[in-house]
């Protein structure tokens, strides 16, 4: 097995995208192997890996359908409700508390009012 090559930070060449690079013009890896890394210097700890896609070889990005959709709406709504309360708390409840903020600090409501 070769190894990957390995580039610098911002010296990567042509051809080559992250996955995030790839999302933003349209397209996903599809099923292709990390052809590259792409590795930036830090002081303290080891350097932060990045993997990298040839743009050749990637597929488009599959269009959203109305199941993907259900699902996905779905899903948010669970992260969305309170388990205590049952209540949708308008954003997703943080999972250290493992409920909404007013359910997880009850005695703070009556300080502020």
């Amino acid at each position: 097995m070769a190894a990957l090559p390995v580039y610098r930070w911002r010296l990567a060449p042509d051809g080559y995208a992250t996955r995030r690079q790839l999302r933003a013009q349209g397209l996903r890896p599809g099923g292709q192997c990390v052809a590259a890394q792409l590795e930036r210097p830090r002081r303290r700890r080891g350097p932060l890996v990045a993997h990298l896609y040839r743009i050749d070889l990637a597929k488009p990005v599959r269009p959203m359908t109305p199941g993907r959709r259900a699902a996905l709406d779905k899903a948010m709504a669970a992260r969305r409700t309170c388990p205590k309360c049952r209540t949708d708390a308008g954003y997703c409840i943080p999972r250290s508390l493992g409920m909404c903020v007013p359910c997880a600090y009850p005695d703070d409501e009556q300080r502020a009012a």
